[in-house]
Protein backbone atom coordinates (compact mmCIF):
# COMPACT_ATOMS: atom_id res chain seq x y z
CA UNK A 1 0.00 0.00 0.00
CA UNK A 2 1.50 3.42 -0.96
CA UNK A 3 1.90 5.85 1.67
CA UNK A 4 -0.08 9.44 1.99
CA UNK A 5 1.65 12.33 3.33
CA UNK A 6 -1.16 13.70 5.39
CA UNK A 7 0.79 16.91 6.93
CA UNK A 8 -0.66 18.23 4.09
CA UNK A 9 -4.27 17.73 5.86
CA UNK A 10 -4.23 16.26 9.24
CA UNK A 11 -1.60 18.51 11.07
CA UNK A 12 -1.86 21.85 9.30
CA UNK A 13 -5.12 21.92 6.78
CA UNK A 14 -3.10 22.86 3.89
CA UNK A 15 -4.35 22.98 0.44
CA UNK A 16 -1.83 23.59 -2.40
CA UNK A 17 -2.49 25.92 -5.48
CA UNK A 18 -1.25 28.71 -7.47
CA UNK A 19 -4.12 30.70 -8.76
CA UNK A 20 -3.51 31.11 -12.45
CA UNK A 21 -6.84 32.08 -13.83
CA UNK A 22 -7.67 36.08 -15.74
CA UNK A 23 -9.77 37.38 -13.25
CA UNK A 24 -8.39 35.73 -10.23
CA UNK A 25 -5.70 38.60 -9.17
CA UNK A 26 -3.12 40.30 -9.86
CA UNK A 27 0.42 38.27 -9.25
CA UNK A 28 1.58 40.00 -6.24
CA UNK A 29 5.12 40.48 -4.91
CA UNK A 30 5.13 37.43 -2.98
CA UNK A 31 7.69 35.03 -3.22
CA UNK A 32 9.01 31.83 -1.38
CA UNK A 33 11.87 34.49 0.52
CA UNK A 34 9.34 36.90 1.38
CA UNK A 35 6.66 34.52 1.74
CA UNK A 36 7.17 34.35 6.05
CA UNK A 37 7.61 38.36 6.62
CA UNK A 38 4.63 39.05 4.23
CA UNK A 39 2.27 37.14 6.08
CA UNK A 40 3.45 38.08 9.24
CA UNK A 41 2.19 41.95 8.48
CA UNK A 42 -0.95 40.73 7.17
CA UNK A 43 -1.77 38.27 10.30
CA UNK A 44 -3.82 40.43 13.01
CA UNK A 45 -3.70 39.09 16.72
CA UNK A 46 -6.21 39.75 19.68
CA UNK A 47 -6.26 39.43 23.12
CA UNK A 48 -7.90 35.90 23.20
CA UNK A 49 -7.50 33.68 19.77
CA UNK A 50 -10.43 31.32 19.27
CA UNK A 51 -9.12 27.70 18.01
CA UNK A 52 -11.67 25.32 17.57
CA UNK A 53 -11.06 21.25 17.57
CA UNK A 54 -12.50 18.47 15.91
CA UNK A 55 -12.04 15.16 17.12
CA UNK A 56 -13.45 12.06 16.01
CA UNK A 57 -13.46 8.64 16.82
CA UNK A 58 -14.97 5.96 14.51
CA UNK A 59 -15.33 2.20 14.59
CA UNK A 60 -16.00 -0.68 12.04
CA UNK A 61 -16.69 1.58 8.96
CA UNK A 62 -14.97 4.60 6.32
CA UNK A 63 -15.95 8.02 6.47
CA UNK A 64 -15.98 11.55 5.29
CA UNK A 65 -15.92 14.29 7.82
CA UNK A 66 -17.17 18.46 6.70
CA UNK A 67 -17.65 21.48 8.48
CA UNK A 68 -19.91 24.06 6.80
CA UNK A 69 -19.90 21.50 3.83
CA UNK A 70 -16.01 21.22 3.23
CA UNK A 71 -14.34 18.33 3.34
CA UNK A 72 -12.19 18.06 6.46
CA UNK A 73 -11.24 14.91 6.81
CA UNK A 74 -11.59 11.40 5.31
CA UNK A 75 -10.95 7.74 6.02
CA UNK A 76 -11.19 5.07 3.30
CA UNK A 77 -8.24 3.06 4.85
CA UNK A 78 -8.68 2.30 8.48
CA UNK A 79 -11.38 -0.29 10.04
CA UNK A 80 -11.29 1.91 13.10
CA UNK A 81 -10.03 5.91 13.02
CA UNK A 82 -9.40 8.63 15.10
CA UNK A 83 -7.56 11.79 15.74
CA UNK A 84 -7.94 15.91 16.24
CA UNK A 85 -8.31 18.32 13.67
CA UNK A 86 -8.17 21.85 13.36
CA UNK A 87 -11.18 23.41 11.96
CA UNK A 88 -11.21 27.01 12.23
CA UNK A 89 -10.03 27.84 8.59
CA UNK A 90 -13.47 26.17 7.62
CA UNK A 91 -15.33 28.70 9.60
CA UNK A 92 -15.42 32.02 7.74
CA UNK A 93 -17.67 33.94 10.91
CA UNK A 94 -19.26 33.88 13.81
CA UNK A 95 -22.36 32.29 14.08
CA UNK A 96 -23.94 28.40 13.72
CA UNK A 97 -21.19 26.25 11.88
CA UNK A 98 -22.76 22.50 10.35
CA UNK A 99 -20.30 19.68 11.15
CA UNK A 100 -21.19 16.39 8.91
CA UNK A 101 -19.94 12.91 8.22
CA UNK A 102 -20.88 10.49 6.32
CA UNK A 103 -20.31 6.53 6.70
CA UNK A 104 -19.42 3.67 3.99
CA UNK A 105 -19.06 0.18 4.84
CA UNK A 106 -15.00 -0.71 5.07
CA UNK A 107 -14.65 -2.73 2.27
CA UNK A 108 -11.46 -4.63 0.65
CA UNK A 109 -9.05 -4.00 3.15
CA UNK A 110 -5.85 -5.58 4.39
CA UNK A 111 -7.88 -8.04 6.76
CA UNK A 112 -11.24 -7.12 6.50
CA UNK A 113 -14.22 -6.39 4.26
CA UNK A 114 -17.47 -5.46 5.00
CA UNK A 115 -20.00 -4.54 2.58
CA UNK A 116 -22.55 -3.56 4.95
CA UNK A 117 -22.62 -0.94 8.09
CA UNK A 118 -21.85 -3.32 11.25
CA UNK A 119 -23.98 -3.29 14.18
CA UNK A 120 -21.10 -2.35 16.06
CA UNK A 121 -20.46 0.60 13.85
CA UNK A 122 -20.35 3.95 15.57
CA UNK A 123 -19.14 7.22 15.26
CA UNK A 124 -18.32 10.53 17.64
CA UNK A 125 -17.36 13.59 16.97
CA UNK A 126 -16.73 16.42 19.67
CA UNK A 127 -16.29 20.35 18.88
CA UNK A 128 -13.83 21.83 21.40
CA UNK A 129 -12.43 25.60 21.43
CA UNK A 130 -9.06 26.71 23.36
CA UNK A 131 -7.31 30.04 23.37
CA UNK A 132 -4.58 29.89 20.69
CA UNK A 133 -2.05 30.76 23.68
CA UNK A 134 -3.11 27.48 25.86
CA UNK A 135 -3.83 25.62 22.74
CA UNK A 136 -2.78 21.97 23.76
CA UNK A 137 -4.35 22.56 27.40
CA UNK A 138 -8.21 20.45 27.28
CA UNK A 139 -10.70 23.14 25.58
CA UNK A 140 -13.93 23.89 26.58
CA UNK A 141 -16.18 21.38 24.76
CA UNK A 142 -18.88 22.41 22.69
CA UNK A 143 -20.86 19.66 21.35
CA UNK A 144 -20.18 16.25 21.35
CA UNK A 145 -22.30 13.95 19.13
CA UNK A 146 -22.59 9.94 19.13
CA UNK A 147 -24.29 7.99 16.44
CA UNK A 148 -27.69 6.70 17.05
CA UNK A 149 -28.53 3.26 18.01
CA UNK A 150 -31.83 1.25 18.73
CA UNK A 151 -32.69 -1.82 20.70
CA UNK A 152 -33.74 -5.00 19.45
CA UNK A 153 -34.03 -8.21 20.75
CA UNK A 154 -32.23 -11.08 19.94
CA UNK A 155 -33.20 -15.00 18.45
CA UNK A 156 -33.85 -15.50 22.89
CA UNK A 157 -35.83 -12.54 23.76
CA UNK A 158 -32.83 -10.66 24.85
CA UNK A 159 -32.66 -7.04 24.32
CA UNK A 160 -29.57 -6.18 22.27
CA UNK A 161 -28.22 -2.49 21.14
CA UNK A 162 -26.84 -2.07 17.42
CA UNK A 163 -26.17 0.92 15.31
CA UNK A 164 -29.29 2.59 13.62
CA UNK A 165 -27.84 1.64 10.41
CA UNK A 166 -26.85 -1.76 10.67
CA UNK A 167 -27.13 -3.41 7.43
CA UNK A 168 -26.76 -0.35 5.13
CA UNK A 169 -23.92 0.70 2.87
CA UNK A 170 -24.42 4.53 3.58
CA UNK A 171 -25.36 6.53 6.44
CA UNK A 172 -25.53 10.59 6.68
CA UNK A 173 -25.72 12.78 10.14
CA UNK A 174 -25.14 16.63 10.81
CA UNK A 175 -24.86 18.69 13.69
CA UNK A 176 -24.30 22.27 14.51
CA UNK A 177 -22.39 24.40 17.36
CA UNK A 178 -21.95 28.20 17.84
CA UNK A 179 -18.36 29.41 17.18
CA UNK A 180 -17.49 33.35 18.19
CA UNK A 181 -14.57 34.38 15.78
CA UNK A 182 -12.54 37.64 15.98
CA UNK A 183 -12.66 37.54 11.69
CA UNK A 184 -15.11 37.63 8.90
CA UNK A 185 -14.95 36.18 5.54
CA UNK A 186 -18.01 36.75 3.75
CA UNK A 187 -16.55 35.48 0.46
CA UNK A 188 -17.89 31.91 0.11
CA UNK A 189 -21.73 32.96 0.78
CA UNK A 190 -21.13 35.86 -2.38
CA UNK A 191 -20.34 32.72 -4.57
CA UNK A 192 -22.65 31.71 -7.52
CA UNK A 193 -24.69 28.49 -6.55
CA UNK A 194 -22.77 26.24 -9.45
CA UNK A 195 -25.43 23.74 -9.44
CA UNK A 196 -27.08 26.48 -11.69
CA UNK A 197 -24.18 26.36 -14.20
CA UNK A 198 -24.20 23.83 -17.49
CA UNK A 199 -22.40 20.84 -15.89
CA UNK A 200 -19.85 20.62 -19.45
CA UNK A 201 -19.39 24.19 -19.27
CA UNK A 202 -18.06 24.22 -15.27
CA UNK A 203 -16.13 20.96 -15.91
CA UNK A 204 -13.96 22.30 -18.83
CA UNK A 205 -13.06 25.54 -16.52
CA UNK A 206 -12.11 23.54 -13.21
CA UNK A 207 -10.04 21.14 -16.31
CA UNK A 208 -8.47 24.60 -17.29
CA UNK A 209 -8.14 25.85 -14.07
CA UNK A 210 -6.53 22.40 -13.02
CA UNK A 211 -4.17 22.14 -15.54
CA UNK A 212 -2.74 25.67 -15.19
CA UNK A 213 -1.36 24.48 -11.90
CA UNK A 214 0.61 21.95 -13.29
CA UNK A 215 3.31 24.42 -15.24
CA UNK A 216 4.91 26.05 -12.56
CA UNK A 217 5.05 22.50 -10.15
CA UNK A 218 6.12 20.52 -13.24
CA UNK A 219 8.71 23.10 -14.75
CA UNK A 220 9.66 24.04 -11.25
CA UNK A 221 8.80 27.56 -11.58
CA UNK A 222 8.78 28.39 -7.85
CA UNK A 223 7.99 32.08 -7.89
CA UNK A 224 5.71 31.91 -10.71
CA UNK A 225 3.87 29.23 -7.67
CA UNK A 226 4.15 32.01 -5.10
CA UNK A 227 3.30 34.60 -7.02
CA UNK A 228 -0.35 33.33 -7.12
CA UNK A 229 -0.66 32.30 -3.31
CA UNK A 230 -0.91 35.66 -1.64
CA UNK A 231 -5.34 36.17 -2.09
CA UNK A 232 -5.95 32.71 -0.52
CA UNK A 233 -3.10 32.54 2.08
CA UNK A 234 -4.16 35.81 4.08
CA UNK A 235 -7.50 34.49 4.42
CA UNK A 236 -6.34 31.09 5.72
CA UNK A 237 -3.56 32.11 8.40
CA UNK A 238 -5.44 35.17 9.32
CA UNK A 239 -8.16 32.22 10.46
CA UNK A 240 -5.09 30.29 12.59
CA UNK A 241 -3.63 33.09 13.88
CA UNK A 242 -0.34 31.64 12.83
CA UNK A 243 3.23 33.12 13.52
CA UNK A 244 6.77 32.54 12.68
CA UNK A 245 7.48 29.31 13.44
CA UNK A 246 3.88 27.90 11.72
CA UNK A 247 3.99 30.19 8.71
CA UNK A 248 7.66 28.94 8.27
CA UNK A 249 6.65 25.07 8.57
CA UNK A 250 3.79 25.83 6.17
CA UNK A 251 6.51 27.34 3.53
CA UNK A 252 8.61 24.10 3.70
CA UNK A 253 5.68 21.93 3.19
CA UNK A 254 4.93 24.48 -0.47
CA UNK A 255 8.95 24.10 -1.38
CA UNK A 256 8.52 20.55 -1.45
CA UNK A 257 7.63 19.70 -4.82
CA UNK A 258 10.67 21.99 -6.33
CA UNK A 259 13.30 21.13 -3.42
CA UNK A 260 12.54 17.13 -3.35
CA UNK A 261 14.30 14.92 -6.21
CA UNK A 262 12.03 12.92 -8.28
CA UNK A 263 8.85 15.11 -6.96
CA UNK A 264 6.73 13.55 -10.31
CA UNK A 265 3.75 15.08 -10.95
CA UNK A 266 1.10 13.11 -12.40
CA UNK A 267 -1.58 13.44 -15.12
CA UNK A 268 -4.48 14.86 -15.10
CA UNK A 269 -7.25 12.06 -15.62
CA UNK A 270 -9.54 9.92 -14.57
CA UNK A 271 -11.18 12.54 -12.99
CA UNK A 272 -14.57 13.56 -11.45
CA UNK A 273 -16.34 16.86 -11.19
CA UNK A 274 -17.41 17.47 -7.40
CA UNK A 275 -19.63 20.36 -5.25
CA UNK A 276 -19.45 21.29 -1.88
CA UNK A 277 -20.07 24.54 -0.12
CA UNK A 278 -23.86 24.17 -1.00
CA UNK A 279 -22.85 24.06 -4.29
CA UNK A 280 -20.69 27.35 -4.42
CA UNK A 281 -17.83 24.96 -4.47
CA UNK A 282 -16.26 23.05 -6.45
CA UNK A 283 -13.01 20.61 -7.44
CA UNK A 284 -11.75 17.89 -8.75
CA UNK A 285 -11.46 14.33 -7.40
CA UNK A 286 -9.85 11.00 -8.57
CA UNK A 287 -12.76 8.66 -10.27
CA UNK A 288 -11.82 5.48 -8.09
CA UNK A 289 -12.94 3.46 -5.66
CA UNK A 290 -9.35 2.22 -4.83
CA UNK A 291 -8.57 2.37 -1.17
CA UNK A 292 -5.87 4.70 -1.58
CA UNK A 293 -7.69 6.87 -3.89
CA UNK A 294 -10.66 7.22 -3.12
CA UNK A 295 -11.79 11.03 -2.57
CA UNK A 296 -8.42 12.23 -3.51
CA UNK A 297 -7.52 15.18 -5.53
CA UNK A 298 -7.05 14.27 -9.37
CA UNK A 299 -3.61 16.53 -9.19
CA UNK A 300 -1.48 14.64 -7.42
CA UNK A 301 2.24 13.86 -7.52
CA UNK A 302 4.24 10.38 -6.30
CA UNK A 303 7.80 11.01 -4.60
CA UNK A 304 10.03 8.68 -2.70
CA UNK A 305 12.72 10.24 -0.06
CA UNK A 306 14.38 6.89 0.91
CA UNK A 307 11.67 5.43 2.85
CA UNK A 308 9.24 4.50 -0.16
CA UNK A 309 7.15 5.87 -2.20
CA UNK A 310 4.32 8.22 -0.88
CA UNK A 311 1.39 10.40 -2.35
CA UNK A 312 0.81 14.25 -2.24
CA UNK A 313 -2.25 15.41 -3.40
CA UNK A 314 -3.10 19.08 -3.98
CA UNK A 315 -6.64 19.96 -3.29
CA UNK A 316 -8.22 23.39 -4.76
CA UNK A 317 -11.40 24.49 -3.23
CA UNK A 318 -12.59 26.94 -5.66
CA UNK A 319 -15.98 29.63 -6.55
CA UNK A 320 -17.23 32.23 -8.68
CA UNK A 321 -18.05 35.55 -7.22
CA UNK A 322 -21.03 37.25 -7.95
CA UNK A 323 -21.05 38.68 -10.69
CA UNK A 324 -18.12 37.14 -12.28
CA UNK A 325 -17.18 34.43 -14.75
CA UNK A 326 -13.62 33.23 -13.61
CA UNK A 327 -12.87 30.64 -10.73
CA UNK A 328 -11.33 31.84 -7.73
CA UNK A 329 -9.34 29.77 -5.28
CA UNK A 330 -11.10 30.03 -1.49
CA UNK A 331 -9.59 27.33 0.31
Amino acid sequence: MLKKKYTLYVLLMVCFGACSQKNNSKPSNLTSENYVETMLKTIKHYDYEPMYYLTYKQNICYSEILVNDIPVNKNFIELGDGGTITINNYIFKSGTQKVTFRLYPAVKGNDFNYHTLNEETDMQIDISESDNVDRHKKGKEMVSYLTKTITKKDQYGNPVTQFIATGKTYYEASFTFEAKVPYEYNSLEKGQDLRKWKPEKLEKKVVDFYKNQLTPLKEKKTEEYFSYLELRENETRQSLYFNKKELQRILDIYLDPFTIPNYQMQSLENYKLKLYGDGRIVCLELNSLDNDFRGESALWAIFDEGDGEMLDFFKFYLYIPEGEDELVMIR
